[in-house]
């Protein structure tokens, strides 16, 4: 709503106006002159000037006038509209978060336990250096690379090699402290993404002003991998080019390359110069295994190449809401007769820890401290860390329970002669349906199973109960929408 303010001021002391000199809503100046007399300090005033008396219009029109709505969050919007929805049916599998066989969000009886251990030391809840908790920051570097792993021996006497961590928030979060190091410190550098990929990765690297393109991945003739098309695209990137990989479980598909297809991936991007950038959010909640699902990273490693990777803990210990996770990049320093190898790799390692810091710092000055105690409390004890590889096992356990529940379903109720082996073949919370656009559509409307438009559905939000239900209406999609 518009309001205005007026200053008048006559030519003579006994100059004024009555009720008669406004006539409907306007003002009937008659023989006294008006000045639109400008606020200095107040960009909402427009005024012009016609003499000794003053009159100054302002209106209330936001200087964030210009800001258009930003279209909905293609995942979080899912689960907005299942909210409204009241059918008993209905299935919310588009968030990629762990539920139990009755569909309720789960705490991890371990987490519970640290989160005890916590309270009862009756630690402080002092700022954390801008690098993180130091204890976590050990341990997720253990967890990611072995222990055993050169890279982590090497850490107290370095001599190739070092791995440089700093605490982030969560996958998210160390992914834009990544993708703000490239912007800052290789100009021009690009970021190999996968065809398709998780929803927020373009936008992390739009907002670092990082370019990016796509690499082949999905074939949707096979549900399968396009490994062809993925190591034809690699190689034909520019030199020294970022290749952003899913080290396990790849979201949206649920696609990994097998280990030889692996060691030829790392061969190719060995062989053009490329830095492969890991993106590891799912370690040990795909197989059950923290090792298994480590192995590609460490593969890499293992052959000397420096290494970007981010780690989150929403999934692996539901600490979804904390927003825990780490960036670690892996540096290396060539042989160099004419300075100290201990030195250079310490000169390396330093300086982009130090980077690192200086790009948190305006960004969210230093990360949370209460979900890093629990990483570090639970894999510092080895009781603790006994019981949540258990508890891992036990939820990577019903997904692939369901996952085996659901293709068996498929299988028996389609007549067609189609072959749903892919739900089999993928791996982790998510598969990859194949389903289109408007088969997606027909999901929601008909059968109130809430998903991503891309096909993509959580085997996370997935009972064994609701199996059934799931494939009849994976199958109605699938041959009646075209």
């Amino acid at each position: 709503m518009a309001s205005s303010v007026f200053s008048l001021a006559s030519a003579t002391p006994s100059a004024s106006l009555s009720s008669h000199d406004i006539e409907k809503g306007k003002l009937n100046l008659r023989n006294t002159s008006l000045c639109f007399k400008k606020e200095k300090n107040n960009p909402f005033m427009k005024t012009k000037s016609f003499g000794r008396i003053s009159m100054v219009v302002a209106s209330n029109v936001s200087r964030f006038e210009g800001i258009t709505m930003a279209p909905p969050d293609p995942i979080l919007g899912v689960s907005e509209a299942f909210k409204a929805d009241n059918h008993e049916l209905k299935l919310n599998l588009g968030v990629g978060a762990y539920r139990t066989e009755e569909l309720q969000p789960y705490v991890l009886d371990v987490v519970k336990k640290a989160d005890k251990l916590l309270l009862e030391k009756g630690e402080n809840r002092e700022y954390l250096p801008i690098e993180g908790l130091a204890a976590f920051n050990k341990v997720t570097a253990d967890l990611l690379f072995g222990t055993d792993n050169p890279v982590i021996k090497q850490q107290r006497v370095p001599k190739n090699f070092a791995v440089a961590t700093v605490q982030g928030l969560s996958g998210t979060g160390s992914l834009r402290l990544a993708a703000a190091l490239i912007e800052r410190y290789f100009p021009g550098g690009e970021v190999l993404i996968s065809s398709p990929t998780w929803g927020n990765h373009k936008n992390i690297f739009n907002d670092a002003k990082v370019p990016w393109s796509e690499y082949r991945y999905y074939d949707p003739k096979t549900v399968g991998l396009d490994f062809e098309g993925m190591i034809a695209d690699i190689k034909a990137a520019p030199e020294g080019s970022f290749i952003l990989l899913h080290g396990c479980a790849h979201n949206p598909t649920g696609i990994d390359p097998t280990p030889e297809q692996w060691e030829i991936i790392a061969d190719v991007i060995r062989e053009k110069n490329h830095i492969p950038f890991f993106d590891i959010a799912y370690q040990g909640f795909a197989s059950g295994s923290l090792d298994a699902d480590a192995a590609s990273v460490r593969m890499f490693v293992a052959r000397g190449m420096e290494v970007i990777a981010a780690q989150s803990y929403s999934k692996n210990l539901g600490l979804y809401a904390e927003r825990i996770g780490a960036i670690n990049v892996v540096c290396s320093s060539p042989d160099a007769a004419a300075r100290c190898r201990l030195c250079s790799i310490l000169s390396v390692y330093f300086r982009v820890k130090s980077q690192l810091k200086r790009i948190a710092r305006p960004m969210y000055s230093n990360p949370p401290v209460h979900g890093a105690r629990i990483v570090a409390n639970i894999v510092g004890d080895a009781a603790l860390f006994k019981e949540w590889n258990a508890e891992m096992e036990m939820m990577a356990g019903r997904i692939k329970n369901v996952r085996h529940k659901l293709f068996d379903s498929l299988s028996s109720k389609d007549k067609s002669g189609k072959d749903w082996s892919f739900v089999l073949k993928q791996i982790g919370m998510f598969s990859f349906t194949g389903l289109n656009k408007a088969q997606c559509d027909n999901m929601t409307n008909k059968w109130h199973v809430y998903m991503t438009k891309d096909g993509r559905i959580s085997l996370a939000g997935l009972s064994l109960a609701k199996c059934e239900y799931l494939a009849d209406a994976i199958i109605d999609s699938y041959h009646n929408v075209s």
